[in-house]
């Protein structure tokens, strides 16, 4: 990465900062993004620049796409360019399908999804005047997954698998390269806000019982990923969404404890060895 500049967006807390600080420690310059407090992004700006980097951060409200174009101008114009754009930004809600305002629908897929398409064609024509780039698409196991009161959320995630897809087989002949990332259970800020009496040591327990590697992800688990699909290695991997959940989307849920050999027969009396 040494010498590439980057675009991340929502990076002032969570994964999106992790994914920053990984790239400038990969000798990128970064641009980071906030929409509402710059604290987290400023104290992130610090510590790349601190690395020998340029580092600076801008605010855009997503809900708004003159912003999310106004991000994109505004990086290219700080670094000279753009190399790498990695749509990290996003809100969440959990709430009964049947009681999803259309504001609430709106606001969550003005955000999540139509602020990124936006960023990434102003980025990509960017890209278009250099020889290339690389786009890395921040999705969920919420698009892959379903889970209670996350309708519209997991629409926004499916809809950003869907966009890597067919972005990438447009876009790889011209020389940018877009994947996806879906991350499962993260530790990050915005959970101990969310969740009543969230607290560390019963994350850890829950997350031993429900994941099969045994733990929460953590944003690191996610920069490396997100570095490396935006890296020569990754020249050959195109409209991917890679998982990242420590086998959650993989475990079946009809199965109720993965550590333990099952008392089950199935397959008697007529697979040999059963």
């Amino acid at each position: 990465m040494a010498g590439k500049r980057v675009l991340v967006t929502g990076s002032g807390t969570g994964i999106g900062r992790g994914i920053a600080l990984e790239f400038a420690r990969q000798g990128a310059d970064v641009v980071l993004h906030y929409a509402h407090s710059d604290k987290g992004a400023r104290s992130a700006v610090a510590e790349i620049r601190a690395l020998g980097r340029r580092s600076e951060a801008f605010a855009a409200n997503f809900d708004r796409v003159d912003e999310a174009v106004g991000l994109g101008e505004k990086a290219i114009s700080f670094l000279g360019g753009i190399d790498c754009l990695i749509n990290n930004s996003g809100i969440t809600l959990n709430k009964p399908f049947d009681e999803v305002t259309p504001e609430q629908f709106d606001l969550l897929y003005h955000v999540n999804v139509r602020a990124h398409f936006f960023l990434t064609q102003r980025v990509a024509r960017d890209m278009l005047t250099h020889g290339g780039g690389s786009v890395c698409n921040l999705t969920s196991i919420h698009g892959i997954s379903g889970a209670p009161e996350h309708s519209v959320y997991a629409g926004t995630k499916g809809a950003i698998i869907a966009q890597t897809r067919t972005m990438a087989v447009e876009l790889a002949h011209k020389g940018i390269r877009v994947n996806a990332i879906a991350p499962g259970w993260i530790a990050v800020e915005n959970h101990a806000k969310a969740v009543p009496g969230y607290s560390d040591d019963e994350t850890a327990r829950v997350a031993a019982e429900k994941i099969p590697v045994g733990r929460v992800g953590t944003p690191a688990d996610i920069a490396g990923l997100a570095v490396f699909l935006c890296s020569p290695e990754a020249d050959f991997i195109i409209g991917q969404t890679i998982v990242a959940d420590g086998g959650t989307a993989s475990l079946m849920s009809l199965i109720s404890d993965f550590r333990n050999r099952s008392q089950n027969s199935f397959g008697k009396g007529y697979v040999p060895g059963v």
